[in-house]
Formats: structure tokens, sequence, C-alpha cells
């Protein structure tokens, strides 16, 4: 009987040797209820830091939620900072944080340029390595997704990892959704399986990421990135969802839409539409939501309550997967939507045509159409997000660089200017100013002129990134698989000659 009790109270004393040893370096406890258990000190182990936390006043940087992609269906990706907090809200953050497979900043080169060339390795990067959209930040920690399958937690003052998650062996692109207890991630590859090919070229129809791995959204615990709970898609999860009080809205590669409970992963409703939705963002915006498919290119307006489509249009000549790359901006009872157009061929080049239109949002009524420079067609993402700051709306060329801000009610172009040779993402209206993230550059334009002020280099590559501005920081991602924060002053407008 002793040599027994002996022996059982080894265990006990070993089992928790081991349970402070997972605390002390950070891993989540290995007894949890995780429903996706890894090896502990695996390559893909969860990695929970909870000291790297913020603290005290530090806590109350940012919003208190994030909703929707770029945080609102404007897509401006701006917050004020009220006054009172400390010093660092206001002068700025300064750090950067190399992710799972971050390629050097200072490679102007893309990995595998000498096999595939830099522009197509530049996108097969951003679609697999890399960080596709822009993070979010709330209440004082900067969330992100990455297409090396992981999803990152970070303090926003000093940039230290909080947690590091994977919760499938999937691609992660949009901006993580945060509200409550929650973080929600939208996972989804950009492939079609062989099967799927076959069946486009008898039906002129196939799922987008189906049997490619595994889709949908996964619910995280927002303090530990424990995982919650997991509601699977046929077809790809790739677009940012939006989220309305208790509603989690978001749409796959099989042309459906879903409405969630937001706390149980329990489904709504779901319409099936037609075609893919390759990465527009539901906009939700006054009882409805805003998106748009691919293949048959199309613009859809549904009630978010029932998920009835109230109306859909399309744009004429819409090419390739151009509107359901694009996610609508929606402000003032109008939706802005562009797309790429007729195609041309010259040769073995082709060249397209960007279209700007803005419709009703009530009754789908086309209030101006606007045509933006020709250009050739890029290797991926072929449209150009637009963000909506007060009267103006600014849009971006995929195929050539082109930036235009117009009137919203008319359509009237303001200006036009030009420094890249894609420009992909929303930009950000912050303390007066309109900042561009673009290739391996954040520009700093006058908004009412479209005047350049100020330039910086950042390294690496920006693609459809947009600028997230809290207080006195930008915080960026990259393709080069980078977070990256940094204090305003650095654009500093340079004196007039």
């Amino acid at each position: 009987m002793r040599i027994v009790k002996r022996k059982r109270n080894d265990s006990m004393i070993m089992g928790i040797l081991l349970f402070c040893c997972f605390v002390l370096s950070g891993q989540e406890n290995p007894l949890s209820a995780d429903p996706l258990p890894v090896a502990p000190g695996g390559p893909f182990a969860r990695v929970y830091l909870p000291q790297n936390a913020p603290v005290g006043a530090d806590r109350f940087f940012g919003p208190g939620a994030w909703e929707q992609m770029n945080e609102n269906p404007e897509h401006n990706a701006s917050f004020h900072q009220k006054k009172g907090g400390p010093s660092w809200f206001y002068d700025g953050a300064g750090w950067r944080f190399a992710e799972a497979r971050a390629w050097p900043l200072q490679e102007k080169e893309p990995f595998g340029s000498r096999t595939d060339g830099k522009i197509e390795a530049a996108a097969v990067q951003t679609q697999f390595y890399g960080n596709a959209l822009g993070v979010s930040v709330v209440d004082g920690i900067v969330y992100a997704e990455s297409d090396d399958m992981f999803a990152y937690a970070l303090n926003a003052r000093t940039g230290q990892l909080i947690w590091r998650t994977s919760p499938v062996g999937n691609h992660l692109m949009g901006n993580p959704i945060v509200k409550g207890r929650f973080v929600y991630l939208s996972a989804g590859g950009v492939g079609f399986n062989f099967a799927n090919v076959v069946r486009y070229r008898a039906t002129g129809y196939a799922v987008r990421g189906m049997d490619v791995s595994y889709n949908g959204i996964y619910a995280l615990d927002r303090k530990t990135g424990h995982v919650l709970w997991h509601h699977g898609s046929v077809g790809e999860a790739m677009p940012t969802p939006a989220i309305h009080k208790n509603v989690l809205y978001f749409a796959t590669g099989s042309g459906s839409v879903h409405a969630l409970d937001r706390r149980t992963g329990k489904s709504l409703w779901t319409t099936r539409l037609k075609g893919n939705d390759n990465m527009s963002s539901p906009a939700y915006s006054a009882g409805r939501i805003f998106l748009s498919m691919a293949v048959p290119p199309r613009l859809y307006s549904l009630d978010a309550r029932t998920g009835k489509v109230l109306w859909s249009r399309t744009i004429r000549g819409a090419a390739n997967t151009g509107m359901g790359d694009v996610s609508p901006a929606v402000s003032r009872g109008i939706v802005v939507m562009d797309t790429v157009t007729r195609p041309e061929k010259n040769g073995k080049d082709v060249s397209l045509r960007p279209v700007i239109v803005a419709f009703d949002a009530k009754t789908g009524r086309t209030l101006w159409q606007k045509r933006m420079r020709r250009g050739p067609r890029p290797p991926a993402f072929k449209g150009g997000v637009p963000m909506i700051a007060g009267d103006i709306v600014y849009v971006g060329s995929p195929v050539n660089g082109d930036y235009e801000a117009r009137e919203l009610k008319t359509g009237k172009r303001i200006w036009r200017w030009n420094r890249m040779a894609s420009a992909r993402s929303a930009p950000t209206f912050a303390d007066g100013r309109l900042f561009i993230a673009g290739e391996d550059y954040v520009y700093v334009l006058d908004p009412g002129s479209g005047k350049e002020l100020s330039k910086k280099r950042i390294g690496g590559r920006m693609g459809i990134i947009s600028p997230t501005i809290v207080g006195g920081t930008v915080f960026l991602a990259n393709s080069w698989d980078w977070i990256l924060a940094m204090p305003l002053s650095l654009w500093q407008v340079r004196p007039s000659s």
C-alpha cells in the first residue's frame, strides 16, 4: 500500500511540474478542451504569452470592436484616439514583427522570382506566404491573419507576441473580426483542384477552394487564441466576414452567403447565389449586406435579417474575377463598386479597362458610371478596393496604378495620381491626409488636390493592404510576412517649393 501511494504521489507531482512547464513556456494547458489539439512544442503549436498583453491604460487604445473589413462599410481603417491616454497613444509606436515565414524586408525581389518572374512570384507570395489584407486593432491589441496559416495577436505598443495560432492547414486572407470575447478568422485557399477544373470546362461553373483544404469560419478566444468553434463551408471563405450585433455574415467560393449566430456558430440562414466570391468582403449598412460575385459577375444587396436578395446588378463588360475581387464601399445611401472590363488582345498581351459605378443602396439604380485608363492585365486580384471619406470616393486601378478621387454623388473626377504599377488597396484618411500603401512605399497625399506630400519606403511589398491608423500610429501588414508599427510623424510634409 505504501508503494502504491508513493507512485500516485510521484505521478501527481510530475503532472504539476509538467503543467507549470507549459505555463512558464507560454504554451496553452495541454489538458484544455480545444477541439483542435496539436502536438505541444511542434511547429503549429499554439503559443500563449499572457505576460505580453497590454495592461493599465494601454488596454483602451483603439476601438472596442472591429466588425467588418477595414472596420466600417466606407473601408476607411482610421480611428481617432480620444485625449487623456498615455503619450504613446498620440506620439505613436514603432516596431517590426517577423511572422512565421517572413522574407527579409530589404529584399526587393520576391521568393521564386528566378523561376516565375517578379510579377507572378509577388502574387504567389501574397497568396501563400504573406498578409493579404491589413491588420485589426482593438483595445491595445493588433490582430493579423496571414497566408502563412497563422493568426497573430500582438501588443500594440510593444509589438510583443501575445498569442499565435494555426487552427487549420489553410490560408487566412482577411482582417480578423473582433467583438466581445471572440476573434473570427475566415479560411480559404485560392485554388481549384483538378476535378473542379474538369467540371468548369464541362459546365462553366466550379467551386473555388473545394477539396483543396478545410474552409470556413473559426472563432477564437480573444484572450488566448484558443479555438472555440468552427463553421465549415463548401468552397473557400477568403473574404473578411461582417458582424452586426450578434450575427456574423460571410460568403464563399461556392456562391453562398451565410448568416451565423456569432456566439455559437449556429446557422441562421443561407442564400445560394451564382458564381464565386473571391475577396469581396460583405459590407453591412442599414440592415443590408452588399457583396459581389465573379463568374458570372454581379453585385448583390441582401436583407441582413432574412438573406433575401433585394436587388442585383452587373457592370457591362465585367471581365475575369474583377467584381468578385472587389469589396463594395457604402456611405450615405450609395454603393460604390468597380471592376476591370472589356479585355483587348495585342498579340500575347491583354489589356483591361477599369470602370467605377455608383448605385442607389435601396433600389440598385445606377447613379453614375466612369471609366478609368486602360492598362495591362494583372496576374491576380483584378480590382481596386474603393474608400469613401465624406463626399469623396477614392479608387485605385489594378492595371496601371492610377488613384482617382471622385465626387461621391456625381462621379466627377477631382484628381488623378500615379506612382505605382498597380493600385489595389483602399487608402486611409486620417489626420487630414490620405495614406496609400503600395508596392514597398506608403505615400501621403493631400486628399483635396492629390498633391503628394510625403512618402516612406517600408520594404517588402503591400498588395491590397490598407494602412490601419489609430491615434498616432500607422499599422501595416506586408506580403513579405511582417507586421509593422510606425509613428505618423515619420511622414513629415515637405515644404512647398
